[in-house]
């Protein structure tokens, strides 16, 4: 039987997450979501179950609102890596979630370590 799209991106997105898991335990995760109109990041710590920082397009000091581009995506990136600095965490592992690394998720990755933030 044929995946839908939707039934793909969550078995893309577990198997990206299971394998960070293994691999980088104990670890800040700086997780990604992307949607059609806005993208988000938070840095979340899984040991405490907290988010420690987050940064979005729907941010009005980011002067980005509603946009959903490269150029926004890289402000997020860049507000991110800000605020894990001010949150003590220099260090954190990319969870892009069921995205592709490319476009607008490679963008905040890239300005998250641009910005500091060792990834």
């Amino acid at each position: 039987m044929a995946n839908s799209k939707r039934q793909l991106f969550i078995k893309r997105r577990l198997r990206v997450r299971n394998k960070l898991r293994k691999v980088n335990a104990g670890r800040v995760r700086l997780s990604v979501h992307r949607s059609n109109k806005n993208i988000s990041v938070q840095l979340i710590d899984d040991v405490a179950g907290k988010t420690l920082a987050s940064a979005s397009t729907l941010e009005k000091d980011l002067g980005v609102v509603g946009k959903n581009n490269i150029e926004a995506a890289a402000k997020v990136g860049a507000a991110i890596a800000e605020r894990a600095k001010k949150a003590g965490v220099s260090e954190a592992y990319f969870d892009r979630g069921g995205f592709l690394f490319h476009g607008k998720v490679k963008a905040v990755a890239e300005a998250a370590r641009e910005g500091g933030l060792k990834i």
